[in-house]
């Protein structure tokens, strides 16, 4: 236990370690180009970053000189230093920096908390290091651009990225790893490989397959096959489009509007491009009778799914617009909810053997009652008892996982798995969720052993991810080295 405070303490000081960078790095921007305007700087895995709107563009020539002028800041070991400001005094001191004024806005409360190095101030709540002298080793990485706030209608910021660790040694190794997984970036060698090609023409995040990225995907599908036959689950096929009036059944619109495609009319009604495959699942499920002796009920398929991801965030395969889900739903009675929920955590570890990935860590995301009618289904007792019901799954089976708040689905909790490909990237692969939301809004029912109707748990599962995020994964993992059953040639 002693161990595990010390790594969780070591953490937080690199993060705060890093922090700190970042203000220094905004520092150094600013003394090169006075007209620079600052929007956020935070610490992330690995380094940190600062967005800049600045008078010209940034070319990768300035990023020895920013750095140059970060060493001298260091070097002066200035003392961070926290001030509490009124919030007048706060508007003053950021006069000419729109983006911290927009920001001090969102900050409740009669004061805000400003730091201080040297003679630079920044909108912070900390923490920070004691000095600038504090700060380890660091390099400036890339430029690139971002939106204000993530939000594409809003400027377009420079964002200068930098790894930093408390020892020369430990950035060496990081810069190594780096170099490595520019080798097996997948995009590159997708195209090395003949594996897939993306085309203009054809649209940004929609993935054509090559003849040796098809064979792969026959093979990925025929293992979840032989996987799921064994494990009772049932084939089914459904349409790439459906009418507007299951989406808003489902409950995707509104919840999920914004991630899908625009509508399309025909004679007079609206259609949409699937983002998911669950509502025609329920509609299957709905489509007879049930019995609680037809229960647990698996329906799988590997369906084609559209999802509207901004441009920004499109990602060689990793990020798409068209995907292949590698989808299930679990119709089940509450009795059978804990083995047929931990049976597809098994599941996964039996495909992560196959594989080879030996770092993953489970993540159960739950709700946070703020999102309650907003981002999530309104239902306070069922989140409660759902996401309850899921831990004692997880904590009865000794599986190991890490909870995240306020990251639930619209329409339950779920447990995601992240896994690390032997280069140290980290995705989001599987995904195992629970969905109390959507048998109520179908009217799903079965009659249970005393004759009387019940509503079904619902388990949606997608331990395969999609043929894109996956395939773009083992292209990394592997380097292009696939194993014999899976080598398109």
């Amino acid at each position: 236990m002693g161990s595990d405070k010390d790594k969780l303490k070591e953490a937080e000081s690199l993060s705060t370690m890093r922090h700190s960078a970042a203000h220094v790095m905004a520092q150094a921007v600013l003394a090169l180009f006075p007209g620079a305007k600052l929007g956020i700087g935070p610490a992330i895995e690995d380094g940190f970053y600062y967005d800049f709107e600045l008078p010209r563009s940034l070319i990768s020539e300035d990023l020895p000189l920013i750095e140059e002028k970060m060493r001298d800041i260091i070097a002066a070991g200035h003392p961070f230093v926290r001030q509490d400001v009124s919030r007048e005094e706060a508007v003053l001191l950021f006069v000419g920096q729109p983006y911290k004024l927009e920001l001090l806005e969102d900050i409740p409360g009669d004061t805000v908390s400003v730091y201080r190095q040297g003679s630079f101030v920044d909108l912070c709540r900390g923490p920070h290091a004691a000095s600038t002298g504090d700060i380890g080793a660091f390099k400036l990485l890339s430029i690139a651009g971002a939106y204000w706030r993530g939000d594409e209608h809003r400027q377009m910021l420079q964002r200068i990225y930098a790894a930093a660790f408390f020892s020369e040694e430990e950035l060496k190794e990081h810069l190594f790893r780096l170099e490595e997984a520019k080798k097996r970036d997948h995009r590159k060698l997708g195209k090395e490989l003949a594996i897939f090609t993306f085309e203009d023409e054809v649209g940004p995040g929609l993935p054509l397959w090559l003849p040796r990225g098809g064979a792969m995907i026959e093979e990925i599908e025929k293992l979840a096959r032989e996987m799921e036959f064994q494990r009772g689950y049932v084939r089914v096929r459904t349409p790439h489009v459906a009418k507007e009036d299951l989406f808003k059944r489902s409950g995707h619109l509104p919840y999920y509007a914004e991630s899908m495609f625009p509508p399309m009319e025909l004679e007079g009604v609206r259609y949409y491009v699937k983002p998911m495959n669950c509502p025609m699942h329920h509609k299957i499920f709905s489509s007879q009778p049930r019995s609680y002796r037809d229960l647990p009920l698996r329906l799988a398929e590997y369906g084609d799914c559209y999802r509207y991801e901004k441009s920004g965030e499109l990602f060689g395969l990793m990020r798409v617009r068209s995907m292949q889900m590698n989808d299930s739903h679990i119709y089940c009675a509450e009795s059978q909810f804990a083995g047929e929920f931990t049976g597809v955590i098994y599941l996964y570890l039996e495909y992560f053997k196959i594989f080879d990935i030996k770092e993953f860590e489970m993540r159960l995301s739950t709700h946070h009652p703020s999102g309650l009618g907003k981002k999530y289904v309104d239902n306070a007792d069922l989140w409660l008892k759902t996401e309850d019901m899921v831990r004692r799954a997880l904590d009865d089976n000794n599986i190991p996982y890490q909870e995240m708040a306020d990251e639930a689905a619209f329409y339950g909790p779920k447990v995601d798995v992240q896994v690390k490909s032997a280069i140290g990237r980290e995705f989001t692969l599987a995904t195992n969720q629970v969905d109390f939301a959507q048998s109520e809004r179908f009217d799903l029912k079965f009659i249970n052993e005393r004759g009387q109707e019940e509503r079904p748990l619902i388990i949606h599962r997608a331990p395969l991810s999609t043929h894109e995020r996956l395939i773009g994964f083992l292209l990394e993992h592997y380097g292009g080295a696939f194993p014999a059953w899976l080598a398109p040639v």
